[in-house]
């Protein structure tokens, strides 16, 4: 069974989340239900689930599916550990690689509780000033879970991986595909030199501490090659590289079925 995820999540790419997880099903070439995430319930009865799903709710069903012994891909313990709040603490406690909490070119404040569903949910902050101004638009919001960090001037990266055996990287700025317009903060890339493999080994390590299949993100690539991963999520779109990852992913999971 396909779960597709909650249009709420899908903020300027409804299409393209439900064209990759149609892709998926097509190359597994079986008859594969599709269900929208607030349908999912407990009657549900499927051996393997391919989840784009992010409500709470449906964390919890695929949990329980899990212990069942049922394949679930993403898995939901991974998917609750790739929140914002819980994602920032695992990667300091880990050492990723990721931007410092203070710094002298401003800060992002991002709604951590759940995944970004809106512009406003990730803000840039030129000054503290700014920053406190936009922690009390939050709280007027209901929103106190949130995520700070300084910003780093350098060629944002998006990336896209699934397990160990794909990995893709792109510079939003090049085809100017961006789902907000945040990327525009740190302008046009320069395209600065940086160690690619170390770049995939960290991602593909950050991945398997959470254990989160299917993935992707952004880094900051500084001008002296230093990285800094500030966005992870699961299951992305993947629409720079759709194709590609739809055989990666199901092959993953004929994989994960043996």
């Amino acid at each position: 069974m396909a779960v597709r995820r909650d249009d709420r999540f899908s903020p300027n790419s409804i299409e393209n989340d439900r064209d990759i997880l149609q892709s998926v099903c097509r190359l597994l070439g079986k008859e594969i239900n599709m269900v929208d995430e607030a349908l999912l319930s407990e009657a549900c009865d499927a051996d393997v689930y391919l989840s784009m799903g992010r409500l709470p709710k449906t964390i919890r069903l695929l949990k329980s599916f899990e212990e069942q012994g049922v394949v679930v891909i993403n898995s939901a313990h991974g998917v609750a550990a790739s929140m914002r709040c819980k994602l920032h603490e695992t990667m300091r406690a880990n050492h990723i690689s990721m931007p410092p909490s203070h710094g002298e070119h401003g800060y992002w404040l991002k709604r951590g509780d759940v995944a970004a569903q809106e512009e406003g949910d990730v803000v840039f902050c030129p000054d503290e000033d700014a920053l406190v101004k936009a922690k009390s638009k939050f709280a007027a919001r209901g929103i106190d879970d949130y995520v700070v960090s300084a910003h780093v001037p350098g060629d944002v990266v998006k990336f896209y991986g699934v397990g160990d055996r794909f990995f893709r990287y792109y510079y939003p700025s090049d085809d100017r595909r961006m789902k907000f317009s945040h990327e525009l903060v740190n302008g046009e890339a320069h395209h600065y030199s940086f160690d690619e493999w170390s770049l995939r080994h960290e991602v593909m390590r950050l991945a398997e501490i959470i254990s989160l299949d299917v993935y992707g993100g952004d880094a900051i690539v500084d001008e002296a090659g230093r990285f800094y991963i500030i966005d992870f999520n699961d299951w992305p779109s993947f629409s720079r590289c759709r194709e590609e990852a739809a055989n990666a992913i199901a092959s993953l999971v004929k994989d994960r079925i043996k």
